[in-house]
This record gives structure tokens, C-alpha cells and sequence, in this order.
């Protein structure tokens, strides 16, 4: 049996390319621009999904996307000092279940100023 070589693996710690994304975009002054996001510490991000449901599930049935290469993506975000890609991101914490969150107790006397 003959051993396989694959010299298009990649090695450890090297990012895999997710093929083709579908990168949400917005309206522009000359045509569609691509959606930049904030990580949760206020970092900036290009976001794409790997499918127009995921997409969709995230952002909305109307959300407006193109389809990109994640090298395309990276060479249009680059120059504007965005470095970070998030593929396939939940944006949004799942909303509580309803009587989950505990109500806070009303207060037995009104609040007053500090003395300084």
C-alpha cells in the first residue's frame, strides 16, 4: 500500500480555511460595504458565516451578504486594522428563560444621600 503525502495539510496552529463565507454587508456611499463588529472587550472584528442560514439564524432574514474567500475577507479588513475574523459567531447570549432572572425586592425605606 502506498503511503499518501499531503502537502496541502496545514500544520498545527495554522488557520484552516473555511472556503467560501457569506460576509454580511451594509449599504454604502459607493455601493456595499462590509459589516465590521466589536469582540465583548471592544475589539475590532470582520465576522462571516459558512452558510446563508447561520447568517440568517444571527443577524436577521434581511441582513444583506456577499459571498467572499476568507483571503478577500482578510485583504479588504487589513487595511483598516482589522485582523481578528470570527467564522460562524453567536452574537448574542441566549435570552434567559422566563422567571429564570430573580425579581429584586422591592425597598422597605426610601433611599438618602450620603453625608460627605
Amino acid at each position: 500500500m502506498e503511503d499518501a503525502l499531503y502537502g496541502d495539510d496545514p500544520e498545527p496552529g495554522e488557520p484552516l480555511t473555511a472556503g467560501r463565507l457569506c460576509v454580511p454587508v451594509r449599504p454604502g456611499t459607493r455601493g456595499l460595504v462590509t459589516r465590521l463588529f466589536r469582540t465583548p472587550v471592544g475589539g475590532r472584528t470582520a465576522v462571516a458565516f459558512t452558510d446563508p442560514a447561520r447568517l440568517r439564524a444571527v443577524l436577521g432574514a434581511d441582513q444583506p451578504w456577499i459571498p467572499l474567500s476568507e483571503p478577500a475577507l482578510r485583504a479588504l479588513t487589513e487595511p483598516l486594522g482589522v485582523r481578528a475574523l470570527r467564522i460562524d459567531p453567536v452574537l448574542t447570549a441566549p435570552r434567559p428563560a422566563a422567571g429564570s432572572v430573580p425579581q429584586p425586592e422591592p425597598l422597605s425605606r426610601p433611599l438618602t444621600a450620603l453625608a460627605s
